[in-house]
């Protein structure tokens, strides 16, 4: 019984260490980390002088450009993701160890969205009242956006791993990602609309729930996988 006991929580003190390690990395980089949240700011507060300002128009614009807007600062983060640990051969050593390599990949796809996704779904209503949302869009874009932006770390890890060997991978990375992205980008900017109509938000949020369970699965696996690949490119 002990045995099984230790067996059972070894994984899980694996996958703690390693995130309280991507933690301390990223904090150690803070400009990297605050990049894709500067873009962000700047973007959504530009966009009024590139388009009618009015408050009707703004409105009208504010779901799906917020959602736009950090759909990119996420890909602008993304190539980074593997590529320090490729440089200095660190993915190497991950593969040499007996730790799983899909717990390596989970740690950093949730440091990650810590640092990123979170920051960008808690500054987003704050960005959407700038832009006339209504007060209806503002709970809505929050919990549209929290598991929005983890689904998009999960795919975005794996695009990264695959490309983390490219000289131009962020292009391509770019393209990887970019069809699988679209679900998450239209049931989230929707949700934000009907949510501003008076509508129910529960059938989006409850697809968004159900395509982050999935990625949870699949996505890790799949990250480790493309390292092995690039590892050996």
């Amino acid at each position: 019984m002990k045995g099984n006991s230790e067996s059972n929580e070894r994984p899980f003190a694996v996958f703690t260490s390693l995130f309280r390690r991507e933690i301390t990395l990223i904090w150690r980089h803070r400009s990297d980390m605050a990049n894709p949240l500067v873009f962000f700011l700047i973007a959504i507060t530009l966009l009024p002088l590139g388009v009618d300002p009015s408050r009707q128009m703004l409105a009208q614009l504010a779901p799906g450009m917020i959602w736009i807007m950090a759909l990119l600062a996420t890909l602008l983060s993304l190539d980074g993701l593997f590529r320090s640990d490729y440089e200095d051969g660190s993915i190497d050593q991950y593969l040499l160890t007996s730790q799983p390599l899909y717990l390596t990949a989970l740690a950093k796809i949730c440091a990650h969205w810590l640092s990123t996704g979170l920051p960008l779904a808690l500054v987003a209503p704050l960005l959407g009242a700038m832009l006339a949302l209504p007060e209806g869009g503002y709970l809505a874009l929050l919990l549209t956006l929290l598991p929005g932006t983890a689904i998009m770390s999960l795919i975005g890890a794996t695009g990264a791993a695959l490309t983390v060997c490219l000289r131009a991978g962020g292009l391509i990375l770019s393209l990887l990602v970019m069809p699988l992205y679209l679900p998450v980008l239209i049931l989230g900017a929707n949700a934000v609309t009907a949510a501003v109509g008076g509508f129910p938000i529960d059938t989006h949020l409850a697809l968004l729930g159900a395509y982050l369970a999935l990625m949870l699965i699949i996505m890790p696996f799949a990250t480790a996988g493309a390292l092995r690949i690039s590892a050996s490119a």
